[in-house]
């Protein structure tokens, strides 16, 4: 599907925003039911870009309730890792 590789280049090069939109109407759209995952799985990037964590983990999540195999599995842990790894007393300074 050309609109994915679209996409990802839009979040690649950092225009969140427009993708996530993009994405929003292509989840709303029945036909592309063979895809949700992948869209999840790139809206969640895209939440993830934009420093909004919760989004993105809710985002993967739902990718890998479509597809357990999804890449969404690992970009979810790995989004996991990051969070657990702030040191929250540090911010109490």
């Amino acid at each position: 599907m050309e609109q994915i590789d679209n996409l990802k280049e839009l979040i690649n090069q950092g225009d969140v925003d427009t993708a996530i939109k993009q994405l929003d109407q292509l989840l709303r759209d029945t036909s592309a039911k063979e895809e949700k995952d992948t869209l999840y799985y790139l809206r969640g990037n895209a939440y993830r870009k934009k420093g909004d964590w919760k989004q993105a983990l809710d985002n993967y999540q739902y990718a890998i309730d479509i597809n357990p195999d999804s890449p969404a599995a690992q970009a979810r842990k790995m989004a996991i890792d990051i969070l657990n790894f702030y040191n929250k007393d540090m911010f109490n300074q």
